[in-house]
């Protein structure tokens, strides 16, 4: 057998050269063959330092908690049926054996400090009925630790399911599962009771044993499960929950002054200098920080008298309070030149020389074309319409805006004149008075005019009809026709609206947040978690003192750097599944995201990785992404509310924070769509998608399809109705309908409203 032989075309490689640096390595290299130089017994010791590192950093954290050098473990204390008795639950949480107790009733929201120095722990439970949606939202972003109490026959009721997917897609801290009235059945139904209970709460938690909460002896049982459980580590800012506040008006108005603020400093520590927000009230300055007495110490100080050294006193939260004046202590104040501004907006210069931001100068042209025209669209005006185009530089482009309802209203008139014979048939024994009379009318034909408009968006999506009294090329001046709604080029600087020109934007907001957060991580300056500090801020009104004294709790967040600043920012969202309601964009919707409340009118637009983004006119069933004009904020959960007619809100989406980027575009599609009525081969007479020969030559340049999927243009106008000779790529048949897409960009210039991005939320309930 004959050996082989490398044949001519034989792969040669190259040799290396090294050149001067011949022998060398680079830094890399060298570590890792250091790295490999270390022997197996070195190798694990350093693995296990590090492990023990980080052991010795979560174990240090979580026996901070509830200590007497950090923040009393705050508890939030939810019954989710409407049998659990919230008081007997306290009752028996208020174990004089087990520790000192301090009452704080405030109005309908109950709270008391429990203080054990046996376990080396204090306790701080607060209460919340489902019911009172915000409340319990708002609470549960600044608690260590949910106990949710449950009924022994149901669980939960429908409200506490619904509170319970609101918190699910909020996120939940760590949470405990607790069993009321369980004792007070017979004993044969008591296991059987347990095993049911445990399979239904499979459902929400799964792998979570349930406790009981009857006797003394189960809640100290519960105490000792809250104190050892493990702790979910979720602070990326500072935080203080109000256990007092005063407010000191000013000497030129009454109703603003300084609101001096009592708490536990939470989370991170607690800079002077930055702004601080107040859920549902805004964003304020602060100018000093105090260190008063810790009114719920939980090793009380001892003063040995000097007449008897053998008698001794304790001091407790009263003698503490009594001390404050001459203990207090000014940690620090804000300094001016560090101090971060409230400025929300950015003033635009007018003599920028970039003219990053559109003025008005630069919305005009040397052509007379009408008014909004972009310079893409100018090139599509001949000679002679450019010297007739001037009656329509007046027309307002605004009273088409939302051109789905226009289409749809001589239809859904017709409907109703059908809907209201269909009901004159019905007879009189079928009419319930009593049903009747609790249906709105007005609100039921708006619902049914909504189901209607997105039915008919379903069926025929984007497409619009052109108005016989209004020219094509007047009703869709902004829009622009492109080869691929893909690839096809759009700066997106082009066109932008007048608002733009006020909010901030990140040159790359990943490197921002990323350099944000490890410089929250190294800065020490400011009061200590575990501090009780009282903080004077500047400018507030009187009615946050008056929500305080009425029973609503005071949160007080400190913000990040930029987190006052308005922008434009993107959250990925998905449809709750038990809200089917049709949401139309730029509706009036409430906002849960992060810690912040507010109101806006939000765009719907696909998610795609794409660089434009078309435009929905509802919110779909599937994932959606969800652009509003709102303050800057650091990656958190969402949660979208529409206030229903009867004044209850509704959760109709819930998603996360994806980006702050106004570049992001969301384009709108108008599909104008013509009916061939000629067929010759691969030519066809398309009419009633223009009325006008002016109209067809204006809409030449722009690509036309078809529904059967061909492609084609428009050769030339006949006659002066609007019907035009069209070529296409293959025959079509009779039943194809001929479209045009347009597009243009949304938002359109709208007033900049700042009442629509208020952080207040009326009160109400939840449902």
């Amino acid at each position: 057998m004959a050996a082989h032989r490398s044949g001519p075309l034989k792969q040669q490689n190259k040799a290396h050269k090294g050149g001067r640096d011949r022998g060398r390595l680079a830094p890399k290299t060298l570590s890792k063959k250091v790295r490999k130089d270390l022997s197996r017994v070195d190798q694990r010791h350093r693995a296990s330092q590090l492990r023990k590192q980080k052991k010795e950093a979560v174990l240090a954290e979580k026996r901070q908690l509830g200590s007497k050098d950090g923040p009393p473990h705050q508890v939030l204390v939810v019954p989710l049926h409407d049998r659990i008795s919230l008081p007997e639950a306290f009752r028996l949480l208020q174990d004089r054996d087990t520790g000192t107790v301090h009452l704080n009733e405030r109005g309908s929201t109950h709270s008391f400090m429990l203080l054990c120095p046996r376990l080396k722990h204090r306790w701080f439970f607060t209460s919340a009925r489902p019911g009172d949606l915000h409340t319990v939202l708002d609470m549960a972003k600044v608690a260590d630790t949910i106990l949710f109490l449950l009924d022994p026959l149901e669980g939960w009721d429908s409200t506490g399911d619904y509170c319970l997917s609101c918190l699910f897609a909020q996120g939940l801290p760590t949470y405990t599962l607790a069993v009321q009235g369980i004792s007070s059945l017979p004993l044969k139904k008591q296991v059987d009771a347990r095993k049911k209970l445990s399979k239904a709460a499979e459902k929400h938690f799964p792998e979570d044993k349930l406790l009981l909460l009857d006797t003394q002896q189960e809640a100290g049982m519960l105490l000792r499960q809250l104190a050892n459980q493990k702790q979910r580590h979720r602070d990326r800012c500072a935080y203080l929950f109000a256990h007092a506040a005063d407010f000191v008006p000013s000497e030129e108005n009454d109703l603003m002054g300084t609101l001096k603020i009592s708490g536990y400093v939470r989370g991170q520590a607690l800079n002077v200098n930055s702004v601080l927000h107040i859920i549902g009230h805004g964003d304020f300055q602060v100018k000093q920080i105090d260190a008063p007495v810790d009114p719920f110490p939980l090793n009380p100080r001892v003063i040995r008298t000097s007449k008897d050294s053998g008698t001794a006193m304790e001091i407790c939260s009263a003698d503490a309070v009594a001390d404050m004046e001459e203990d207090l202590k000014v940690l620090m104040k804000a300094d001016p030149d560090r101090q971060a501004s409230l400025q929300t907006e950015v003033i635009p210069d007018p003599m920028e020389g970039e003219q990053t931001w559109p003025t008005e100068e630069y919305s005009k042209v040397v052509k007379k074309v009408p008014k909004g025209t972009s310079s893409y669209q100018a090139e599509w005006i001949l000679d002679e319409d450019g010297e007739s185009g001037g009656e329509g530089d007046e027309y307002d482009d605004t009273e088409h805006d939302n051109f789905m309802e226009e289409e749809s209203q001589d239809e859904g008139n017709e409907e109703e004149e059908e809907e209201e014979c269909e009901t004159m048939t019905i007879g009189e024994s079928v009419r319930d008075d009593l049903y009747d009379e609790k249906v709105d009318e007005e609100a039921e034909e708006k619902m049914l005019e909504k189901y209607k408009q997105e039915r008919l968006e379903e069926m025929f999506p984007d497409e619009v009809d052109t108005h016989r009294d209004v020219a094509a090329r007047i009703r869709f001046q902004k829009y622009r026709g492109l080869k691929s709604f893909r690839t096809s080029p759009w700066d997106p600087k082009e066109n932008l609206p007048q608002d733009y020109a006020w909010i901030f934007q990140f040159q790359n907001f990943i490197n921002t947040r990323r350099r944000i957060f490890t410089e929250i991580e190294e800065e020490v300056e400011g009061a200590e978690v575990g501090w009780y500090v009282t903080l004077h801020v500047s400018e507030v009104p009187f009615s946050v003192v008056e929500h305080f004294k009425r029973g609503t709790p005071l949160i007080a967040f400190l913000l990040l750097p930029h987190e006052q600043k308005m922008s434009v920012l993107n959250m990925v969202v998905s449809r709750h599944p038990g809200n089917t309601e049709p949401v139309k964009a730029k509706e009036d919707l409430i906002f849960h995201c992060g810690f912040r409340r507010f109101r806006a009118s939000p765009l719907f637009s696909q998610h795609t990785a794409a660089d434009k983004h078309k435009f929905q006119r509802f919110l779909t069933a599937d994932t959606a992404l969800v652009t509003v004009y709102a303050p800057i904020t650091s990656p958190a959960s969402v949660l979208l509310f529409k206030q229903n007619s009867n004044g209850m809100h509704s959760l109709i989406a819930t998603g996360h924070l994806l980006s702050v980027d106004p570049d992001r575009m969301v384009i709108k599609r108008g599909v104008l769509s013509g009916h061939p009525f000629k067929i010759f081969t691969k030519t066809a007479v398309a009419c009633y998608m223009f009325f006008n020969r002016e109209d067809v030559l204006w809409f030449k340049p722009v690509e036309l399809r078809t529904k059967w999927g061909r492609r084609g243009h428009i050769k030339e106008p006949l006659g002066t109705h609007g019907h035009m000779k069209c070529s296409f790529d293959g025959k079509l048949k009779f039943q194809d309908t001929v479209l045009m897409n347009l597009y243009k960009r949304v938002p359109e210039p709208v007033p900049w409203v700042k009442s629509e991005i208020s952080s207040t939320v009326p009160e109400m309930d939840m449902k």
